[in-house]
Protein backbone atom coordinates (compact mmCIF):
# COMPACT_ATOMS: atom_id res chain seq x y z
CA UNK A 1 0.00 0.00 0.00
CA UNK A 2 2.74 2.08 0.86
CA UNK A 3 4.13 2.06 -2.86
CA UNK A 4 0.77 2.56 -4.30
CA UNK A 5 0.36 5.79 -2.07
CA UNK A 6 3.97 7.09 -3.76
CA UNK A 7 2.92 6.69 -7.37
CA UNK A 8 0.93 9.85 -7.47
CA UNK A 9 3.34 11.70 -6.03
CA UNK A 10 6.57 10.62 -8.27
CA UNK A 11 3.91 11.05 -11.30
CA UNK A 12 3.03 14.47 -9.88
CA UNK A 13 6.58 16.15 -9.87
CA UNK A 14 7.04 15.61 -14.06
CA UNK A 15 3.25 17.44 -13.76
CA UNK A 16 4.37 20.25 -11.47
CA UNK A 17 8.02 20.74 -13.57
CA UNK A 18 5.97 20.91 -17.05
CA UNK A 19 3.34 23.66 -15.48
CA UNK A 20 6.39 25.57 -14.09
CA UNK A 21 8.12 25.39 -17.56
CA UNK A 22 4.93 26.60 -19.52
CA UNK A 23 4.45 29.23 -16.80
CA UNK A 24 8.08 30.60 -17.59
CA UNK A 25 7.48 29.98 -21.43
CA UNK A 26 4.55 32.32 -21.35
CA UNK A 27 5.72 34.83 -19.00
CA UNK A 28 9.12 35.45 -21.51
CA UNK A 29 6.60 34.97 -24.36
CA UNK A 30 4.60 38.08 -23.21
CA UNK A 31 8.02 40.05 -23.27
CA UNK A 32 8.74 39.08 -26.38
CA UNK A 33 5.78 40.50 -27.10
CA UNK A 34 6.03 43.83 -25.40
CA UNK A 35 9.56 44.40 -27.15
CA UNK A 36 8.14 43.67 -30.68
CA UNK A 37 5.34 46.21 -30.12
CA UNK A 38 8.21 48.50 -28.35
CA UNK A 39 10.32 48.29 -31.91
CA UNK A 40 6.88 48.72 -34.05
CA UNK A 41 5.96 51.97 -32.01
CA UNK A 42 9.38 53.35 -31.78
CA UNK A 43 9.94 52.32 -35.74
CA UNK A 44 6.13 53.68 -37.21
CA UNK A 45 4.92 56.41 -34.61
CA UNK A 46 5.11 59.93 -35.63
CA UNK A 47 6.12 59.50 -39.52
CA UNK A 48 5.88 61.90 -41.71
CA UNK A 49 9.05 62.18 -44.12
CA UNK A 50 10.51 59.78 -46.56
CA UNK A 51 9.77 55.97 -45.11
CA UNK A 52 13.37 54.35 -46.05
CA UNK A 53 15.42 57.70 -44.19
CA UNK A 54 13.29 57.55 -41.29
CA UNK A 55 13.43 53.79 -40.60
CA UNK A 56 17.44 54.00 -41.33
CA UNK A 57 17.71 56.54 -38.83
CA UNK A 58 15.35 55.16 -36.37
CA UNK A 59 16.83 51.42 -37.14
CA UNK A 60 20.26 53.22 -35.86
CA UNK A 61 18.71 54.12 -32.68
CA UNK A 62 16.78 51.04 -32.40
CA UNK A 63 19.80 48.80 -32.96
CA UNK A 64 21.97 50.74 -30.59
CA UNK A 65 19.60 50.40 -27.49
CA UNK A 66 20.00 46.79 -28.42
CA UNK A 67 23.12 46.60 -28.13
CA UNK A 68 23.23 49.13 -24.77
CA UNK A 69 20.12 46.51 -23.62
CA UNK A 70 21.82 43.27 -24.22
CA UNK A 71 25.38 44.29 -22.88
CA UNK A 72 23.86 45.92 -19.55
CA UNK A 73 21.36 43.94 -18.59
CA UNK A 74 22.94 40.47 -19.67
CA UNK A 75 26.09 41.85 -17.52
CA UNK A 76 24.44 42.90 -14.78
CA UNK A 77 22.64 39.32 -13.99
CA UNK A 78 26.41 37.72 -14.39
CA UNK A 79 28.44 40.05 -11.96
CA UNK A 80 25.00 39.92 -9.19
CA UNK A 81 25.55 35.90 -9.67
CA UNK A 82 28.91 36.02 -9.15
CA UNK A 83 28.94 38.08 -6.24
CA UNK A 84 25.75 37.29 -4.78
CA UNK A 85 24.35 40.45 -4.55
CA UNK A 86 21.35 41.69 -6.37
CA UNK A 87 22.11 45.77 -5.18
CA UNK A 88 25.54 45.39 -7.27
CA UNK A 89 26.17 47.11 -10.47
CA UNK A 90 29.25 46.63 -12.82
CA UNK A 91 29.64 50.09 -12.20
CA UNK A 92 31.07 49.88 -8.71
CA UNK A 93 34.22 48.23 -10.61
CA UNK A 94 35.01 51.85 -11.57
CA UNK A 95 34.30 51.47 -15.64
CA UNK A 96 32.11 54.34 -15.82
CA UNK A 97 34.48 56.83 -13.77
CA UNK A 98 37.23 55.75 -15.74
CA UNK A 99 35.27 56.36 -19.02
CA UNK A 100 34.69 59.94 -17.57
CA UNK A 101 38.34 60.63 -16.72
CA UNK A 102 39.58 59.38 -20.47
CA UNK A 103 37.07 61.92 -21.89
CA UNK A 104 38.35 64.59 -19.47
CA UNK A 105 42.23 63.81 -20.47
CA UNK A 106 41.38 63.78 -24.20
CA UNK A 107 39.98 67.35 -23.92
CA UNK A 108 42.76 68.50 -22.42
CA UNK A 109 45.30 67.18 -24.02
CA UNK A 110 43.92 67.31 -27.59
CA UNK A 111 40.53 69.50 -27.68
CA UNK A 112 37.52 69.63 -29.07
CA UNK A 113 39.05 69.71 -32.31
CA UNK A 114 41.79 67.26 -31.63
CA UNK A 115 39.55 64.76 -30.16
CA UNK A 116 37.31 64.57 -33.72
CA UNK A 117 39.93 64.46 -35.31
CA UNK A 118 41.19 61.40 -33.74
CA UNK A 119 38.58 59.16 -35.48
CA UNK A 120 35.90 57.32 -34.28
CA UNK A 121 37.79 53.65 -34.62
CA UNK A 122 40.76 54.25 -32.75
CA UNK A 123 38.79 56.31 -29.89
CA UNK A 124 36.31 53.64 -29.36
CA UNK A 125 38.98 50.99 -29.59
CA UNK A 126 40.98 52.83 -27.09
CA UNK A 127 38.21 53.37 -24.63
CA UNK A 128 37.63 49.75 -24.48
CA UNK A 129 41.18 48.55 -24.10
CA UNK A 130 41.43 50.57 -21.62
CA UNK A 131 38.52 49.87 -19.54
CA UNK A 132 39.09 46.05 -20.00
CA UNK A 133 42.82 46.30 -19.19
CA UNK A 134 42.18 48.28 -15.80
CA UNK A 135 39.51 45.56 -14.78
CA UNK A 136 41.51 42.30 -15.83
CA UNK A 137 44.82 43.98 -14.33
CA UNK A 138 42.34 44.36 -10.68
CA UNK A 139 41.07 40.48 -11.13
CA UNK A 140 44.43 39.25 -11.48
CA UNK A 141 46.13 41.06 -8.78
CA UNK A 142 43.72 40.59 -5.86
CA UNK A 143 41.35 37.44 -7.18
CA UNK A 144 43.72 34.91 -6.11
CA UNK A 145 40.88 31.93 -5.15
CA UNK A 146 40.76 32.57 -1.11
CA UNK A 147 36.84 33.64 -0.20
CA UNK A 148 37.57 37.05 0.56
CA UNK A 149 39.42 38.04 -2.75
CA UNK A 150 36.33 38.63 -4.10
CA UNK A 151 34.99 41.41 -1.86
CA UNK A 152 38.40 43.34 -1.69
CA UNK A 153 37.99 43.40 -5.16
CA UNK A 154 34.83 44.89 -5.50
CA UNK A 155 36.03 47.39 -2.48
CA UNK A 156 39.16 48.14 -4.56
CA UNK A 157 37.34 49.18 -7.63
CA UNK A 158 34.75 51.38 -5.61
CA UNK A 159 37.79 53.27 -4.14
CA UNK A 160 38.95 53.44 -7.67
CA UNK A 161 36.15 54.73 -9.23
CA UNK A 162 36.17 57.49 -6.72
CA UNK A 163 39.73 58.16 -7.20
CA UNK A 164 39.05 58.77 -10.83
CA UNK A 165 35.71 60.64 -10.13
CA UNK A 166 38.22 62.80 -8.49
CA UNK A 167 40.68 63.05 -10.73
CA UNK A 168 37.78 63.93 -13.57
CA UNK A 169 36.74 67.09 -11.50
CA UNK A 170 40.34 68.01 -11.26
CA UNK A 171 40.98 67.70 -14.73
CA UNK A 172 37.66 69.66 -15.54
CA UNK A 173 38.60 72.47 -13.63
CA UNK A 174 41.71 72.94 -15.91
CA UNK A 175 39.91 72.66 -19.41
CA UNK A 176 39.27 75.90 -21.44
CA UNK A 177 35.72 77.06 -20.70
CA UNK A 178 35.03 76.82 -24.45
CA UNK A 179 35.90 73.19 -24.49
CA UNK A 180 33.84 72.22 -21.16
CA UNK A 181 30.61 72.14 -23.41
CA UNK A 182 32.10 69.48 -25.18
CA UNK A 183 33.21 67.10 -22.44
CA UNK A 184 29.93 67.91 -21.06
CA UNK A 185 28.05 66.47 -23.24
CA UNK A 186 30.35 63.17 -23.09
CA UNK A 187 29.53 62.68 -19.31
CA UNK A 188 25.55 61.44 -19.95
CA UNK A 189 24.52 58.72 -22.18
CA UNK A 190 23.46 59.86 -25.12
CA UNK A 191 21.08 58.08 -27.25
CA UNK A 192 20.28 60.61 -30.33
CA UNK A 193 23.53 61.04 -31.38
CA UNK A 194 25.28 58.08 -31.90
CA UNK A 195 28.02 57.02 -34.28
CA UNK A 196 26.58 54.29 -37.13
CA UNK A 197 29.70 53.39 -38.17
CA UNK A 198 30.53 51.94 -34.55
CA UNK A 199 27.40 49.74 -34.54
CA UNK A 200 28.84 46.55 -36.29
CA UNK A 201 31.95 46.41 -34.64
CA UNK A 202 30.29 46.93 -31.16
CA UNK A 203 27.14 44.16 -32.24
CA UNK A 204 30.00 41.69 -33.29
CA UNK A 205 31.21 41.90 -29.53
CA UNK A 206 28.31 41.74 -28.35
CA UNK A 207 27.42 38.80 -30.36
CA UNK A 208 30.54 36.82 -28.66
CA UNK A 209 29.78 37.85 -25.00
CA UNK A 210 26.49 37.21 -24.89
CA UNK A 211 27.00 33.93 -26.63
CA UNK A 212 29.53 32.97 -24.04
CA UNK A 213 27.26 33.51 -21.24
CA UNK A 214 24.54 31.81 -22.81
CA UNK A 215 26.68 28.76 -23.01
CA UNK A 216 27.61 29.29 -19.36
CA UNK A 217 24.14 29.37 -18.07
CA UNK A 218 24.50 26.54 -16.60
CA UNK A 219 27.93 27.06 -14.94
CA UNK A 220 26.22 30.33 -13.49
CA UNK A 221 23.37 28.68 -12.04
CA UNK A 222 26.18 26.43 -9.95
CA UNK A 223 27.60 29.63 -8.99
CA UNK A 224 24.67 30.98 -7.18
CA UNK A 225 24.56 28.05 -5.07
CA UNK A 226 27.78 29.44 -3.60
CA UNK A 227 31.67 29.13 -3.63
CA UNK A 228 31.53 26.08 -1.31
CA UNK A 229 28.75 24.10 -3.25
CA UNK A 230 30.02 25.28 -6.68
CA UNK A 231 33.76 23.90 -5.97
CA UNK A 232 32.31 20.56 -3.98
CA UNK A 233 30.08 19.85 -7.38
CA UNK A 234 33.48 20.12 -9.30
CA UNK A 235 33.32 23.19 -10.51
CA UNK A 236 36.92 25.53 -11.38
CA UNK A 237 35.31 28.37 -9.34
CA UNK A 238 38.51 30.69 -9.68
CA UNK A 239 38.81 30.18 -13.45
CA UNK A 240 35.07 30.20 -14.48
CA UNK A 241 34.33 33.53 -12.22
CA UNK A 242 37.73 35.25 -13.37
CA UNK A 243 36.97 34.23 -17.43
CA UNK A 244 33.19 35.58 -16.48
CA UNK A 245 34.63 38.83 -15.08
CA UNK A 246 36.29 39.42 -18.18
CA UNK A 247 33.28 39.12 -20.68
CA UNK A 248 31.25 40.91 -18.31
CA UNK A 249 33.84 44.20 -18.20
CA UNK A 250 34.21 44.02 -21.86
CA UNK A 251 30.52 44.14 -22.72
CA UNK A 252 29.68 46.81 -20.47
CA UNK A 253 32.88 48.72 -22.07
CA UNK A 254 31.47 48.16 -25.24
CA UNK A 255 28.30 49.97 -24.04
CA UNK A 256 30.04 52.87 -22.51
CA UNK A 257 32.05 53.66 -25.21
CA UNK A 258 29.06 53.63 -27.63
CA UNK A 259 26.59 55.27 -25.70
CA UNK A 260 28.41 57.11 -22.42
CA UNK A 261 27.95 55.79 -18.74
CA UNK A 262 24.51 54.39 -17.69
CA UNK A 263 25.08 53.56 -14.11
CA UNK A 264 21.50 52.01 -12.77
CA UNK A 265 19.91 50.59 -16.14
CA UNK A 266 21.56 47.60 -15.50
CA UNK A 267 20.20 46.92 -12.01
CA UNK A 268 17.11 48.21 -13.16
CA UNK A 269 16.13 45.50 -15.21
CA UNK A 270 18.14 43.04 -13.32
CA UNK A 271 15.40 43.15 -10.93
CA UNK A 272 12.92 43.33 -12.93
CA UNK A 273 13.41 40.23 -14.66
CA UNK A 274 14.06 38.65 -11.48
CA UNK A 275 10.82 39.58 -10.19
CA UNK A 276 8.87 38.76 -13.12
CA UNK A 277 10.00 35.19 -14.08
CA UNK A 278 10.09 34.21 -10.19
CA UNK A 279 13.38 32.00 -11.18
CA UNK A 280 16.88 32.64 -10.48
CA UNK A 281 17.70 30.57 -13.04
CA UNK A 282 19.80 32.09 -15.93
CA UNK A 283 18.13 30.07 -18.72
CA UNK A 284 15.16 32.47 -18.01
CA UNK A 285 16.68 35.64 -16.28
CA UNK A 286 19.47 36.36 -18.88
CA UNK A 287 16.51 36.83 -21.99
CA UNK A 288 14.21 38.86 -19.25
CA UNK A 289 16.88 41.06 -18.60
CA UNK A 290 17.25 41.58 -22.68
CA UNK A 291 13.80 41.85 -23.42
CA UNK A 292 12.69 44.22 -20.24
CA UNK A 293 15.81 46.42 -21.27
CA UNK A 294 14.45 46.53 -24.93
CA UNK A 295 11.08 47.38 -23.68
CA UNK A 296 12.09 50.66 -20.85
CA UNK A 297 14.53 52.05 -23.48
CA UNK A 298 12.03 51.58 -26.71
CA UNK A 299 9.28 52.19 -25.10
CA UNK A 300 10.94 55.41 -23.19
CA UNK A 301 12.44 56.86 -26.35
CA UNK A 302 8.84 57.14 -27.68
CA UNK A 303 7.22 58.53 -24.65
CA UNK A 304 9.58 61.20 -24.49
CA UNK A 305 9.49 61.63 -27.62
CA UNK A 306 5.25 61.34 -28.34
CA UNK A 307 4.15 62.77 -25.16
CA UNK A 308 6.91 64.85 -23.77
CA UNK A 309 8.21 66.15 -26.81
CA UNK A 310 12.03 65.87 -25.78
CA UNK A 311 11.43 67.68 -22.59
CA UNK A 312 14.19 65.56 -20.90
CA UNK A 313 17.25 62.80 -22.08
CA UNK A 314 15.90 59.11 -22.05
CA UNK A 315 19.35 58.68 -20.12
CA UNK A 316 18.13 61.21 -17.01
CA UNK A 317 14.66 59.33 -17.02
CA UNK A 318 16.59 55.81 -16.90
CA UNK A 319 19.05 56.88 -13.92
CA UNK A 320 16.46 58.38 -12.00
CA UNK A 321 13.99 55.53 -11.71
CA UNK A 322 16.91 53.03 -11.54
CA UNK A 323 18.40 54.98 -8.27
CA UNK A 324 14.82 54.65 -6.97
CA UNK A 325 14.90 51.18 -7.33
CA UNK A 326 18.58 50.77 -5.74
CA UNK A 327 17.30 53.07 -2.65
CA UNK A 328 14.08 50.77 -2.24
CA UNK A 329 16.26 47.71 -2.77
CA UNK A 330 18.70 48.81 0.20
CA UNK A 331 16.05 49.47 2.67
CA UNK A 332 14.17 46.27 1.70
CA UNK A 333 17.50 44.56 2.32
CA UNK A 334 18.21 46.62 5.45
CA UNK A 335 14.95 45.31 7.20
CA UNK A 336 15.55 41.39 6.53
Amino acid sequence: MAQDNALPMLSAQPVQTCAWWSRSSMRLGVLVVLAVLSVVAFMTLGVEADWAFVLQHRGTKALTMLVVACALGMSTVVFQTVTHNTILTPAVMGLDALYLFLQAVLVLVLGSVGVVGLGVYPKFGLEIVLMVALSVALMRWLFTGNSRSLHLMLLVGMVMGILFRSMTSFVMRMIDPNEFATLQDRMFANFNTIHSQLLWPALLLLAVGAAYFWQRRHVLDVLALGRDAAVNLGLDYQRQVLRLLVVMCAMVAVSTALVGPVTFFGLLVANMAYQWMGTRRHQWVLPAAVLWGCVLLLAGQVVLERVLGFNSALSVVVEFVGGLVFIYLLVRKGKQ
